[in-house]
């Protein structure tokens, strides 16, 4: 990005870099209104300490040594009465610079804290891709632009990653490419698109196996390719046979015609470009459906060309050594690790989700909202009620996790301290240097945990290195120069070469190919899902998401909303403004039958809980989907009680996660 700095305490413009290749200048409309944000009004500037009620805001100003000595205390006394693994610090993805992220773990480690098994976000799609490939990373993003049909399968780009549509409208201008948008409602990405399928949720893997049943059937499978790269070719071809685009109809709700159009669409391009996202992660069988529409591209060949293939994220290519940063070398293996969306059951004692281990005493949070963000909201506002319940929030805003805190602390955001950061959409190693002065008292995170770890006896040498020391140190020890060349540069360009990126040589599995049946017992780590949660063999429609009922007939996806990025952006006023209030998507026809009209309050719920919220009549989805754009905070709801009050924490294979998008929901005409 390129920032103009107006004086050492402010900044103006917010403007993605021109010089890089991938940004090519666009950043999305929510950081470019990032002054916004730095320079809100109600920004935390100052330590506080509770005096009234868990949730009454009722606070004081106290200095920072006697906040720090207050939580320091706190946690040596858990740690005396009930054991280190009593202590819980819990974090993710506010900040995605390494050093303020991850320094946590470093205090974990060196304390004997339980450990967190982070599966919030990501997890199933990372997992159902690697199943595929044996590692996370695939082509040249900004080969999009170099091919004649881009996929966009599960993510709204335009609202969450707008250069996937840079280089997606570039191959349209310049090679007049199609693009084909896969999603369970028309959202800003499929208005874009030459071909739009409309799915329903949890079901793209019986599109998948329709799409290669056609393919298989009219002969583009392209054999060659796939006796040379993948395992089990012919018993994948039996397997599919019985697939059948009626069959995918029957399941998906995307009819045989646009099953053939699409299918045929691929056969006919050999530069086919699947960029899948993260609506994979949201459901229960993510990690299968992921998996599945990544065997389209190995049917073809399509990884032999420049602009086919698939790509997701590009993890694996940075190969960092953390353990500076995360104190990986004092790691003890036999501490128990805890499943972050399981936050409610964890705070409210369910012994399988602590692994039949201590209660959680005390939390330390940084980076993230679980009042808001996470699974099963009952649980977890209950968990965060406990009377006994030691909290210390490391934050930005007086959030409503803050709200539940004993000691509030001011953090910086990521212009007001050094920080290191990889591309997981695209392939740069990025330095993001200070440019102005914290407001008020405000600390980064590499400050706390250091100043935390001092008062609790943890030793560490990356507790007395500065931010740029442990930048330059993890960039030397992981083979990418220092940081004084890194400045020079502004990033580093990771990409492989192309036969890597393309698995010219092989695939990343062990035997080289790539797998059509993947060793889904193989996946690590394990003791995250019950045992009988086993995935098919082959791709295919697993039916373990929660399907409609008749008591309960409709599927809620929670999608993101265009102007906020989960909790965050959600106090900016252009974002709030131009969201307008939390609304439930629903079809016309659907709205019309229960006696709902037009931006009338409906009742909605399931077993988990219910909540009050606004139609909005919309025909770009299937009958029987409804649609809320969030996360909003639970405060704008008529009852102040958010979405996520009805979606589940159950954990979903192969290793855990949330299927934020998974829900089947009564919906009420409210009188």
């Amino acid at each position: 990005m390129d920032i103009e700095r107006i004086d050492a305490r402010h900044i103006g413009s917010v403007r993605g870099a021109k010089d890089n290749t991938y940004t090519a200048g666009v950043i999305c409309s929510k950081v470019a209104r990032y002054r916004e944000r730095i320079h809100h009004a109600d920004r935390l500037t100052q330590p506080l300490w509770r005096r009234g009620p868990k949730g009454s805001r009722d606070f004081v100003s106290i200095s920072w040594d006697d906040a720090l000595d207050e939580v320091a205390e706190a946690l040596l006394r858990v740690e005396r009465e009930y054991g280190s693994e009593s202590i819980w610090p819990y974090f993710y993805a506010g900040t995605m610079g390494r050093i303020m992220r991850d320094g946590i773990h470093r205090l974990r480690n060196s304390k004997k804290y339980s450990g967190q098994h982070s599966t919030i976000c990501v997890t199933s799609a990372w997992n159902g891709f690697i199943a595929g490939t044996g590692r996370l990373a695939g082509v040249d993003p900004r080969e999009m632009s170099s091919s004649d049909m881009v996929v966009i399968w599960g993510t709204n780009a335009s609202s969450t990653q707008v250069n996937v549509m840079t280089h997606a409208l570039e191959a349209r201008r310049q090679r007049s490419a199609k693009i084909v948008v896969i999603d369970t409602y028309k959202n800003a990405t499929a208005k874009q698109s030459d071909l739009f399928l409309c799915v329903r949720p949890g079901t793209d893997g019986a599109l998948a196996c329709g799409v290669m049943n056609i393919l298989f059937r009219d002969g583009y499978a392209d054999w060659d390719y796939l006796k040379r790269y993948t395992d089990v070719p012919e018993e994948f071809a039996q397997h599919i046979e019985t697939r059948t685009p009626v069959w995918a109809e029957s399941i998906s709700g995307v009819p045989v015609s646009l099953i053939e159009e699409f299918a045929h669409l691929i056969g006919n391009t050999p530069r086919t470009f699947f960029r899948l996202g993260y609506g994979f992660s949201r459901q229960r069988n993510g990690a299968v459906n992921m998996h599945a529409a990544l065997c389209i591209p190995t049917i073809t060949g399509a990884w032999r060309y420049k602009g086919g293939g698939a790509f997701h994220n590009n993890g694996a290519i940075y190969h960092w050594n953390q353990m500076m940063i995360e104190g990986l070398d004092v790691l003890d293996s036999s501490i128990r690790v805890l499943d972050q969306s399981r936050i409610g059951e964890i705070l409210t004692g369910k012994p399988d989700a602590l692994h039949n281990g201590p209660p959680v005493m005390a939390l330390l949070i940084q980076n993230t909202n679980p009042m808001v963000v996470a699974p099963d909201l009952n649980l977890v506002h209950r968990g965060f009620a406990r009377d006994d319940l030691f909290v210390c929030v490391h934050e930005q805003f007086m959030t409503e996790t803050a709200e539940m805190a004993d000691i509030v602390l001011p953090a910086t955001m990521f212009l007001e301290h050094d920080d290191i950061y990889q591309g997981g959409g695209h392939q740069h190693i990025i330095f993001g240097p200070k440019i102005i002065e914290p407001p008020g008292q405000c600390r980064s995170n590499h400050q706390v945990v250091c100043e935390l770890a001092k008062r609790l006896g943890a030793s560490h040498q990356g507790f007395e290195m500065t931010p740029r020391q442990l930048i330059d140190w993890t960039l030397r020890e992981s083979g990418w120069g220092t940081l004084d060349a890194l400045e020079q540069k502004r990033w580093i360009d990771c990409q492989p070469s192309f036969d890597d990126s393309h698995y010219i040589g092989g695939f990343a599995h062990e035997d080289g190919k790539f797998h059509l049946a993947p060793n889904w017992w193989l996946v690590e780590p394990a003791g995250f899902v019950p045992s009988e949660l086993r995935p098919p063999r082959f791709p295919d429609h697993w039916p373990v998401i929660e399907e409609a009922t008749p008591d309960m007939p409709f599927r809620l996806v929670t999608a993101p909303a265009r102007h906020y990025l989960n909790s965050t952006f959600n106090e900016t006023p252009t974002s709030v403004r131009r969201e307008g209030q939390p609304t439930i998507m629903i079809h016309p026809m659907d709205a019309t039958e229960l006696g709902i009209c037009d931006g009338q309050i409906a009742s909605i719920g399931n077993k988990r809980g219910a909540i009050r919220i606004h139609a909005k009549y919309f025909k770009g989805l299937l009958r029987g989907v409804v649609i809320i754009e969030s996360i909003w905070p639970n405060s704008a709801f008529i009852d102040g009680k958010g979405v996520n009050f009805l979606t589940g924490a159950d954990p979903v294979a192969p290793v855990g996660g949330a299927a934020f998008h998974d829900n089947r929901i009564w919906i009420r005409a409210k009188n």
